[in-house]
């Protein structure tokens, strides 16, 4: 096995999958609030409860008139929501992201005949990353087309340029 960070040391992975140090119970504390808050909001229940609150407002517009008061409450409420949904759901995002690399670095470094320096892609700049995007767009169209050619049978894979 070759070594890398996430297989040398006592806590190895700590550093790589984004998780807090062990030991920093806040910082542990706020991921799991922010996986779970992900999760509860993702759920359809989520969104009719969203839908229920809206229409409650509705209808109290007339019994108070319309009255500044009735707007302000949807619009701070709306707005203390939103802005601590975008921490939470972006600490998530970014663990499962975080993680989703990880994992793929390992089946590259792993696979006999990958290109390594697949390798912590996220970190290459635009241009380099434009160019492989535009040199495996170019493989996708290879492989449509000799797809199309078989009408959908199994196709020798091209070689790779």
């Amino acid at each position: 096995m070759i070594p890398t960070p996430l297989t040398q040391g006592k806590h190895s992975g700590t550093a790589a999958l984004g998780r807090p140090k062990p030991g920093n119970a806040w910082a542990e504390g706020f991921s799991r609030l922010a996986r779970r808050v992900s999760a509860l909001t993702a759920h359809p229940a989520a969104f009719a409860l969203a839908v229920a609150s809206v229409a409650v407002w509705a209808v109290f517009g007339p019994v108070t008139h319309y009255s500044e008061i009735w707007q302000l409450w949807i619009n701070t409420s709306t707005t203390i929501l939103t802005f601590l949904m975008v921490f939470l759901l972006q600490n998530a995002q970014t663990r499962d992201t975080k993680a989703l690399h990880v994992k793929m670095d390992e089946l590259l470094r792993a696979l006999r005949g990958a290109r390594n320096e697949l390798i912590d892609l996220e970190n290459l700049s635009e241009g380099e990353l434009d160019r492989y995007y535009a040199e495996f767009r170019e493989l996708h169209l290879k492989y449509s087309k000799a797809a199309s050619r078989n009408h959908g049978k199994a196709a020798k894979t091209p070689p790779l340029a």
